[in-house]
């Protein structure tokens, strides 16, 4: 009987060949609930302000995945012991870091489902683990920060993560900003383990410094880029006013799919695996396919809004470092109240305000800690002679007020 081989090799636009390294690792990519992820887009609606900005969260865990073999790499041959099944429990745990994301990410999360997507992948691990006769359980130790060796979650989550390293440098290739291009593989080659815990060696230091100003940088050029922001925003305001006229009892055009998330609200600890299978298939073509109906639809909020999405029509968005007077917020409301004859709490579709917050490196978290040549180890802010790096760490909020461009 002919065997199909398993240990395939990709071509990845970032890294150039990646290798699936074990038959564990074949299966769950190849499992519906990852293959899932080639239809949700890794930048949400970034694609409005960088057309190259298609990639999805299956380019991104894959890559996530390469990146940690070669962590695993670095550390054993600097004398770091990792066995082949705590090997295994890494990649496994990378690579389904984000499987719990649903259709455009964050959008969807405030504004459908409650759960966020940290404790759906978690959800989908345990369920994968009961499918793959317990094979996942390391895995799933070391994603819930169970597992006794700490620097083995800080390879997953921590602020110098295989997450961040990768997603800095793909979101950069494919948007283009280059101000994100960061060096992984020097990254990598520093990295190494003191007292159980992630350390970079001193001579990584700049490297470090480069990565959290890349990382600052493709916050304000990119995830936070003001067109970004707002027509995020549009997308939740459209699925909290969908989501408010099936309440009323109006029939909305939908797959099977959306509309049983539409219908319905779930908590971490009513989830379960017909719930999954749902989730599992709701993707971002499911909300786009709504949304390209819905700007038909009689309502003037639901109508008006999706017609902004689909045509980049967007609300005008004024970005501040001070905070919005109330009374410019209460007059544009007036304004648009009259313009457009609706209701006050109807206008907070089209006029709303709130903050953007940029922090690089948080001093609140899990440090990044510098291992010193005299064995020493000393957080990244107080370790690096250079000023900037501690301003940094200081984050960055501003404010920001929406509302429409021109009156119809």
């Amino acid at each position: 009987m002919h065997s199909i081989n398993k240990l395939k090799i990709l071509n990845d636009p970032i890294y150039g060949f990646i290798t699936i390294p074990n038959t564990l690792i074949y299966d769950l990519i190849q499992h519906p609930y990852f293959q899932r992820l080639r239809r949700i887009a890794q930048m949400g609606m970034s694609y409005l302000v960088y057309p190259g900005a298609h990639h999805t969260r299956f380019h991104h865990a894959l890559g996530c995945m390469h990146i940690m073999q070669q962590a695993v790499q670095t550390l054993r041959f600097k004398g770091v012991a990792i066995s082949n099944e705590e090997e295994t429990a890494l990649y496994v745990t990378i690579l389904l870091h984000d499987i719990g994301h649903g259709p455009f990410s964050h959008a969807l999360e405030h504004s459908v489902i409650e759960v966020h997507h940290e404790e759906l992948s978690l959800l989908f691990m345990e369920q994968l683990n009961k499918e793959f006769d317990g094979q996942l359980g390391l895995a799933i130790q070391i994603f819930k920060g169970e597992y006794a060796r700490k620097f083995m979650l800080q390879l997953i989550s921590s602020q110098l993560d295989m997450d961040r390293m990768d997603y800095l440098k793909r979101d950069s290739f494919y948007t283009g900003v280059n101000e994100g291009n960061i060096n992984s593989e020097r990254l990598i080659q520093m990295l190494n383990v003191k007292d159980d815990y992630l350390v970079m060696e001193e001579k990584g230091i700049y490297s470090i410094e480069k990565f959290l100003m890349a990382r600052r940088l493709m916050y304000w050029q990119a995830y936070l880029h003001k067109t970004s922001v707002v027509a995020e925003l549009t997308l939740t305001k459209i699925l909290k006013r969908a989501k408010e006229l099936i309440n009323r009892g109006e029939q909305l055009f939908g797959s099977p799919f959306l509309l049983f998330f539409m219908n319905h609200k779930f908590d971490f600890n009513t989830i379960d695996k017909n719930i999954l299978d749902q989730f599992s298939n709701l993707d971002d073509y499911d909300v786009l396919g709504a949304i390209k109906q819905w700007q038909f639809h009689s309502d003037f909020v639901l109508s008006s809004l999706c017609k902004m999405l689909i045509h980049r029509h967007l609300l005008k968005i004024e970005i501040t470092e001070d905070k919005i007077h109330k009374e410019k917020y209460l007059e544009l409301k007036e304004k648009y109240i009259k313009a457009y004859r609706l209701v006050e709490k109807d206008i907070d579709y089209f006029v709303f305000k709130g903050k953007l917050k940029n922090e690089a490196y948080s001093r609140s978290s899990e440090p990044i800690r510098i291992l010193k040549k005299d064995g020493t180890i000393e957080n990244v802010v107080e370790a690096s002679d250079q000023m900037h790096l501690k301003a940094l760490s200081k984050p960055v909020t501003k404010y920001f007020i929406c509302y429409p461009k021109v009156i119809d």
